[in-house]
C-alpha cells in the first residue's frame, strides 16, 4: 500500500496515518489470481502518485512479477489538484491498469471548484465503467470489498496489461536447407533468440513456437511447450540443423495449421528466416495464412529472392520484409522486428 503525501511517497505501516475506514478497507483485500496490485490513498495529488507507482513500484526489485497482470487501486477521498494527463498515458503504456475508486464525491455545490471534471475518466485504464467505481462514505467502505475484487480479478476485463510483449504468439518458421550450413544456422537460431529475449513469456503472457523445414517440416516446439523465457531461449539454441531442400509454401501451412489456436486479432505472427529460392508455391499459403490471422514477417538472407520475400510478407510489405548478404548481418534486425510487431499489435488492440 503506497500513501501519498504532497512532500511525497511512502510505503507506510497501517497504525501511522491511514483512516480505519481505509485500513478495513485494505484488510479485506486479498488480490486474487495472478494479479499484482497495489493501492494508493491519495492527497489530491494523484497525477503524481500514479507517475510514482508506474515508474518504479511494478520493477522485479520490488517484487514485480513479469507476465502477470498490473492492478493499481486508486482511492481518492474528493478531487485531484494536480493533471492526470502525462501520468495515465505513462500508466497505460506500463501495462498498468488503474482503477479509480472515488470516495464521498464532489457534491453538487463543490463541483464549480472541481478545476478537472473528467478526472476519473482520464485515469482509469479504459472508460468503459468496468474500472471506475464510487463509494459514498468511508462508514460504508466494506459493502464496496466484494464487489471490487470481482472487478479486479475479471482477467478478461484488464485491458491494459494486453501490451505486445506479454501477449503475442510468435512463431519461427526456420530454413533448414542444405545451403544454409552449421555455422550460419546457430546464427538464425541466435537471431530468433535475441528477438524471443525481448518479450515477457510465461503462462499468461507471450508464447513463442519453432518450425524448421526443408523439403519436410518439423515442429521444434509448440507455443504451449515453454511458459519460461529461459527455457524457450533452451530450446531455441537446442534446436538440431536439419540439411536438405526448400518448401517454404509447404511450410507455411504446415506452421499455421500447427503452431496457431484462433485466438484475438493482431496476436500471431509468423517471422521466416530462408536464405534461397522456394522449391513450391509461397503465394497462395501465405495468402492463406494471412486471412487466418497470422502476421508474416520475412527475413531473407544471400539468394533469398526479395520478390518472393515481400510477396509472402504481410502489409506494409516495406515494413515487413528484410534481406542481407551475410548472416552476420541477421542481428541488426532485431530491433525493428520487434517494433514492428508491437506496432501492428498495438493498431489491432
Amino acid at each position: 500500500m503506497i500513501l501519498w503525501r504532497r512532500n511525497g511517497p511512502g510505503l507506510v505501516q497501517k497504525e501511522e496515518t491511514l483512516s480505519r475506514g481505509t485500513l478495513n478497507m485494505a484488510g479485506h483485500f486479498n488480490p486474487c489470481c495472478a494479479a499484482q496490485t497495489y493501492q494508493i490513498k491519495i492527497s489530491p495529488v494523484p497525477g503524481k502518485a500514479i507517475l510514482h507507482v508506474a515508474d518504479s513500484l511494478f520493477s522485479v526489485e520490488r517484487g514485480g512479477r513479469k507476465g502477470h497482470p498490473r492492478v493499481l487501486l486508486v482511492l481518492i477521498d474528493g478531487w485531484p489538484s494536480d493533471d492526470l494527463d502525462q501520468a495515465s498515458v505513462l500508466a497505460r503504456e506500463s501495462g498498468i491498469n488503474v482503477f479509480m475508486v472515488s470516495v464521498a464525491k464532489p457534491s453538487a455545490d463543490e463541483l464549480p471548484m472541481v478545476p478537472d471534471k473528467d478526472f476519473t475518466r482520464k485515469a482509469v485504464c479504459r472508460d468503459n465503467g468496468h474500472f471506475s467505481y464510487s463509494i459514498p462514505s468511508w462508514f460504508t467502505a466494506n459493502k464496496h470489498v466484494k464487489p471490487l475484487t470481482q472487478r479486479l480479478c475479471s482477467m478478461d476485463h484488464l485491458l491494459c496489461s494486453k501490451m505486445c510483449y506479454n501477449s503475442v504468439n510468435l512463431g519461427f518458421l526456420i530454413d533448414g536447407s542444405s545451403s544454409v550450413g552449421d555455422q550460419n544456422f546457430q546464427m538464425v537460431l541466435d537471431f530468433l533468440a535475441g528477438i524471443a529475449q525481448h518479450f515477457d513469456i510465461s503462462e499468461v503472457g507471450a508464447r513463442v513456437g519453432a518450425v524448421q523445414f526443408t523439403y519436410d517440416q518439423r515442429l521444434e516446439f509448440g507455443l504451449f511447450d515453454h511458459s519460461e523465457k529461459q527455457k524457450v531461449l533452451s530450446a531455441i539454441n537446442n534446436i538440431y540443423y536439419m540439411s536438405g531442400g526448400t518448401a517454404t509454401g509447404a511450410a507455411i501451412e504446415f506452421a499455421t495449421n500447427h503452431l496457431f489456436r484462433r485466438r484475438g486479432p493482431g496476436r500471431n505472427f509468423l517471422i521466416l528466416v530462408t536464405d534461397g529460392q522456394s522449391y513450391d508455391d509461397i503465394r497462395a499459403p501465405a495468402l492463406a495464412a494471412q486471412k487466418q490471422g497470422v502476421h508474416m514477417v520475412t527475413v531473407g538472407v544471400a539468394w533469398a529472392p526479395l520478390e518472393d520475400l515481400r510477396d509472402m510478407a504481410s502489409e506494409p510489405k516495406g515494413n515487413n520484409t528484410y534481406f542481407t548478404r551475410e548472416f552476420t548481418g541477421l542481428k541488426e534486425f532485431i530491433p525493428a522486428i520487434v517494433k514492428g510487431v508491437c506496432r501492428h499489435f498495438n493498431d489491432n488492440n
